[in-house]
């Protein structure tokens, strides 16, 4: 009765529609993220171990989660069993939780590639990378299936959702001790470190610009470009960590708020900081992928099977084209001359090229 009452709404529609595209954009964008490391040997370093973690976390968060949060979002009842319910709540906050560690390990993966590049490879090794992912995820088990599955999350000593007699509801029970540990654990802590990082990466970033012009003695750079730098640089620091914050704030806050006062927030509030968390793994594609050269250059083959680089930029992988590819190389080798890198940094008369990298990502 109440599934039909609602569903004559005009705006239940609308709502229908949004969170629809949210679920395929969410689920297409972290496939074409997978996809671009699949087919580009270039994008397959340690440095994107944790991007393609934080896509696969975000995949299976699009497919897993959000088509049972929207039918139970425009129906406000629960049809699949008591037992699903409490496995579908354990994956949201397993997979949620997951999602935000990925992202603090990429802060500090970049943090660790601007102060010191010239370690990075020593400080970065492929088992640091597979013990991080794996405390990721004990970490978010740790806080979901367990005490779940446990009651450790609900007033009582029962597990939630279990026993009542009207098993059209699904809810997370918050009490105080869950409410307040699972959120310093995976969101103001993390939070707090993902500040200090990005604010000294940006502090380095505008020294290191400044160190390239003056090393360039104003020729190679101008100072309008370094501007410019700065400010791209500024504006992708402050959309990285700003979409953090407004995604997840909200929802830890109400759910911080829940275990510790009760459930007294009204579901539109709830529905609309959950649905503002999950936001966050649509837009982790674009910020954490689209923004890096690197990933869009990928993204140009991926889509429209184009050669990217300095001599052909818009070539077309045809079998037209192909056989005179070399000698159309040939020619505009000797008529244009070779593009040189820019130097970013001087260290000790030599070029430091991993500082370049780190600086450009």
């Amino acid at each position: 009765m109440a599934a039909d009452s609602m569903g004559c709404k005009p705006q239940m529609v609308l709502i229908g529609i949004v969170l629809t595209a949210l679920i395929v954009v969410t689920v297409c964008g972290n496939v074409i993220v997978c996809l671009a490391v699949y087919f580009n040997r270039k994008l397959r370093s340690l440095t994107n171990c944790f991007i393609v973690s934080l896509a696969i976390t975000d995949l299976l968060l699009g497919l897993l989660v959000l088509p049972f949060s929207a039918i139970y979002e425009l129906t406000r009842e629960w049809h699949f069993g008591p037992t699903l319910c409490n496995i579908y709540s354990s994956l949201d906050v397993m997979l949620c939780t997951a999602s935000i560690l990925n992202l603090f390990m990429i802060s500090i993966d970049r943090y660790y590639a601007i102060t010191a590049p010239l370690r990075y490879t020593q400080l970065v090794t492929p088992l640091r990378v597979a013990v991080a992912m794996f405390v990721i995820w004990v970490v978010s088990l740790m806080v979901s299936f367990l005490p779940i599955h446990l009651g450790w999350n609900t007033n009582g000593t029962g597990v939630q959702n279990t026993g009542l007699n009207n098993s059209l509801e699904c809810k997370l029970a918050v009490n105080a001790v869950y409410g307040l540990v699972d959120a310093l654990l995976t969101f103001y802590l993390p939070l707090v470190i993902m500040c200090i990082t990005y604010y000294r990466i940006f502090r380095i970033a505008r020294e290191q610009a400044k160190r390239i012009n003056h090393a360039t003695c104003c020729k190679a750079i101008s100072p309008a470009l370094l501007i410019v730098k700065e400010h791209k640089a500024t504006v992708t620091l402050a959309a990285v960590l700003g979409a953090f914050i407004i995604c997840w704030f909200p929802y830890f806050t109400v759910f911080t708020y829940r275990g510790m006062v009760g459930d007294k927030v009204d579901e539109t509030s709830l529905s609309i900081v959950l649905w503002l968390g999950y936001a966050n793994s649509a837009l982790n594609p674009i910020l954490y992928a689209a923004l890096n050269r690197d990933f869009r250059t990928a993204y140009q083959r991926l889509f429209h099977c184009r050669r990217v680089g300095p001599l052909s930029r818009s070539t077309p992988l045809t079998p037209t084209h192909l056989p005179h590819s070399r000698a159309r190389a040939r020619k505009q080798a000797q008529s244009v001359p070779e593009d040189k890198p820019l130097r970013m940094q001087v260290w000790k008369g030599k070029e430091n090229s991993l500082t370049r990298e780190a600086t450009e990502r």
